[in-house]
């Protein structure tokens, strides 16, 4: 039986030998390809990361799409970028990756890109009505294997053949799908590097490729402290995300990474928008704004992101979680293998190393991202419960759950589209302050969950 569970904000994920078996997969590829010949058109690109499942579901997924009459482009395994990148190139009408994207090896879903936009929320319910009524598309589809890795890498190496100077970079492709491509590319390229991982491995046997997880970049880092290296660089399974760390081994979040991406585009773009999210450090807004910049702070999600950088006209987006979407000299989309070259290319030109790039910002402590368990059915309950009393005591930022604006910092609680959890992060001036934040709306979260019925 199909669960309703699955079709998710962005995506549709699932255990995939629970939630995703062939039978229920078939019925999911004829509805994303009736969706996409209705909504775009009949050429589909398809790809796949390399999770054990990957296979499988690709077989009965091209089955389901075959029997709408789409014409399907098949990049095999590569990254999502790739993906993404495929549909550009070939002029697709959609694309559909299978992938898992940061979950544990026993997950897998899919990603799918409709037109220009990526499909999230009321069009993902809309895929899974579909099946429900039995509202499918007929024919007799055609499927052809394509090369877009040689493109791909071609236009990205092209960008950046002139560094001004050979860089030593530690990469971590956590044997997710990043090694094999971008190998490719840093052949080009003036780096000298050290690969981590590069092996494509679906059970990922050296750590799980999640680079916002500071204990997945132990690695990295005692490779960076091993060899002298200028910074570290790490990719999550399917390559859409980056983790960085500096030379000293010190994490730089996504938000710091967005700070350090903005600033050099303010310098041949003046009054440039950004489009960062909810979890993202204050410094990183008020920093862009004193720059000439236009910094806006939305929602979390790679799809809601994406259709607000076309909305806004923004030149970059970002999150904490690694996703960097450049518009500024590139196609729009998330790419880590390209934001790397990105942020090794102003590395070379600085003639110093990554740590160089965070001089002249305020220290202000935070935490990473926490994670409380939450049910999927009760988390969003919850979060409104926090919104009301909170509101009681301090201003509020409502955009994607409840920013708390404290005296000296801020605190956030919002529920997770992708997982049965409530996200939190709090950044202050001091540890005492940032304890006491954090402490005070930890326990406005445990009495809401209370009041939620939440164990």
């Amino acid at each position: 039986m199909l669960n309703p569970g699955i079709f998710r904000e962005y995506d549709i994920r699932g255990i995939a030998d629970q939630e995703l078996l062939d039978p229920e997969v078939e019925l999911i590829g004829r509805a994303l390809a009736t969706h996409l010949i209705r909504q775009s058109g009949r050429l589909i690109c398809l790809g796949r990361d390399c999770r054990l499942s990957g296979q499988r579901i690709h077989d009965a997924l091209l089955k389901g799409i075959l029997a709408t009459g789409a014409e399907v482009l098949d990049i095999g395994v590569g990254p999502t970028p790739l993906l993404y990148y495929s549909a550009v190139h070939f002029k697709a009408n959609g694309a559909i990756m299978i992938t898992g994207s940061h979950n544990p090896a026993e997950y897998n879903g899919l990603k799918t890109v409709c037109g220009s936009g990526t499909l999230h929320g009321d069009q993902i319910q809309h895929v899974l009505k579909l099946i429900q009524t039995n509202d499918f598309e007929s024919g007799t589809g055609t499927v052809k294997s394509v090369d877009a890795a040689t493109p791909y890498v071609a236009e990205v190496a092209a960008q950046f053949s002139a560094l001004p100077r050979k860089v030593k970079v530690v990469f971590d492709a956590g044997n997710g799908t990043a090694g094999p491509t971008i190998h490719r590319i840093l052949e080009k390229l003036n780096i000298e590097p050290i690969e981590l991982f590069f092996e494509m491995d679906g059970r990922f046997p050296n750590h799980h490729p999640d680079p916002t997880v500071v204990s997945n970049l132990k690695h990295l880092q005692d490779a960076v402290h091993a060899n002298k290296a200028e910074l570290g660089i790490a990719f999550d399974g399917d390559s859409d995300r980056i983790g960085a760390v500096d030379e000293s081994g010190n994490a730089v979040y996504g938000d710091m990474l967005m700070l350090i991406f903005g600033r050099e585009i303010l310098t041949r773009k003046p009054g440039a928008t950004f489009i960062g999210e909810v979890k993202c450090s204050q410094i990183m807004y008020d920093k862009l704004a004193e720059l000439g910049g236009n910094p806006i702070m939305y929602k979390t999600g790679h799809s809601l992101i994406k259709a607000k950088m076309k909305e806004e006209h923004a030149e970059l987006a970002g999150e904490m979680s690694g996703h960097m979407f450049f518009a500024d000299r590139y196609h729009g989309f998330d790419d880590a293998l390209y934001a790397a070259c990105r942020l090794i290319e102003i590395v070379a030109k600085s003639g110093k190393p990554l740590s160089y790039q965070m001089e002249g910002i305020p220290k202000l402590v935070s935490t990473p991202e926490l994670r409380v368990d939450c049910p999927d059915d009760k988390k969003f309950q919850v979060v409104e419960k926090v919104a009301a009393a909170v509101r009681q005591r301090y201003k509020v930022v409502d955009v994607d759950g409840v920013r708390a604006i404290f005296e000296h910092g801020w605190g956030l609680v919002r529920a997770s589209n992708t997982q049965p959890v409530l996200v939190m992060r709090f950044e202050a001036t001091s540890d005492q302050l940032l304890t006491q934040y954090r402490d005070e709306l930890e326990g406005i979260v445990e009495e809401a969950k209370k009041l939620a019925g939440v164990q």
